[in-house]
């Protein structure tokens, strides 16, 4: 049974992710090509002037009747498909997802895809989670229709009027009519989804000839450009111990990685992938990613207990007190910003011939 301190990681520095934020959008047809700058740390790092500033958003109304919680370790989670997503859906995470977002689009320097749409009609977001990113993409193109899907019916009552959700599991069979989408929106998946050429196949059936689908993840793991992240790093740990614990739940925390080869395998051409680093903490000296480096550390600390309390118990056999013990480290290697760590992110898009 693993326990706290088994496994130290050891991939701080033996790595060197991709690029930071592109300069433009990718050449469709070849791949991405863009600098591979090192992110200059800033010496007198401090968080001052980056405090969040997330706004509320409105999203839609779903059917009372799946609005059937579980709660277990004084948090709630999803009662639909009951175990498919380890995590909860109460308002702190919502909070967290909705920070996400904003950490995303900061990053992508207010892009909300990098598909290149032209008068989309009807458009499909799988794990929509609080429904941001659907709403937004609403208000971004307002003849379109956009359809958010997600286990939980934790979106908010009011929706722009081209905007719905529904609470369905992108893993069931589908009932989304073949060749009837012409986007297909996928992020921050990689720890729910359990195959993902099945889900890629069903995603290529729905999309129209010449449709487009994009897939957003974080990768998992800290990588460092300049060898200041130590061995042993505790959050590179605590990811470590996640991928070990979800793996009991048939999930790859990296399955990212994967991501290009699964499209073009599954028939998609034009597949380009576009890499990014955040940063984690407020270390780099360039503003936008030094405030990207403050919502990612914000992401995780808020996110320790709440993800890692069902995988950790339930997956490695854990007790609450020595999960306790051991945030208590991961905590503290956090705010070390004397350690240049960051972790991937990587966009990959592709088109359904035709």
């Amino acid at each position: 049974m693993d326990k706290p301190g088994d496994t130290a990681g050891k991939h701080g520095h033996d790595e060197t992710s991709p690029v930071s934020t592109p300069a433009k959008k990718p050449r469709i047809g070849s791949p991405v090509e863009a600098p591979d700058p090192t992110i200059e740390a800033d010496d007198t790092a401090s968080d001052g002037g980056y405090e969040s500033d997330l706004a509320s958003r409105a999203s839609t109304s779903v059917c009372s009747s799946v609005r059937d919680y579980e709660f277990e370790n004084n948090r709630r989670y999803h009662r639909f498909q009951e175990g498919r997503y380890q995590f909860p859906n109460d308002e702190p995470e919502q909070e967290r997802e909705d920070m996400k977002h904003a950490m995303v689009v900061h990053l992508c320097q207010g892009k909300l895809h990098f598909a290149p749409l032209e008068n989309p009609q009807n458009i499909l977001d799988i794990g929509t989670g609080t429904g941001i990113w659907a709403m937004d993409m609403g208000d971004e193109y307002p003849g379109a229709e956009i359809t958010g899907i997600d286990l939980s019916p934790i979106q908010p009552q009011w929706v722009p009027p081209n905007v719905r959700f529904m609470v369905d599991d992108a893993e069931a069979e589908w009932v989304v009519p073949e060749a009837s989408l012409d986007y297909i929106h996928i992020r921050h998946m990689t720890s729910s989804i359990r195959d993902w050429p099945v889900l890629l196949s069903r995603a290529y059936t729905a999309l129209k000839p010449g449709g487009w689908i994009e897939l957003q993840e974080l990768q998992f793991q800290v990588k460092c450009d300049d060898g200041t992240v130590r061995e042993g790093n505790k959050v590179q740990d605590f990811f470590e111990t996640m991928r070990r614990a979800l793996e009991h739940f048939n999930v790859d925390l990296l399955a990212m990685r994967h991501n290009q080869k699964n499209l073009i395998d599954g028939g998609f051409v034009d597949v380009a992938e576009i890499p990014f680093k955040i940063p984690i903490g407020t270390w780099p000296r360039d503003r936008t990613l030094k405030k990207c480096g403050l919502y990612n550390r914000s992401m995780i600390q808020d996110a320790l207990y709440g993800v890692a309390v069902r995988p950790f118990t339930r997956g490695l056999g854990w007790t609450i007190e020595e999960l306790e013990l051991y945030l208590i480290d991961v905590r503290k290697e956090l705010t070390d910003n004397s350690q240049h760590g960051y972790t991937p992110f990587n966009v990959v898009i592709g088109r359904k011939p035709g």
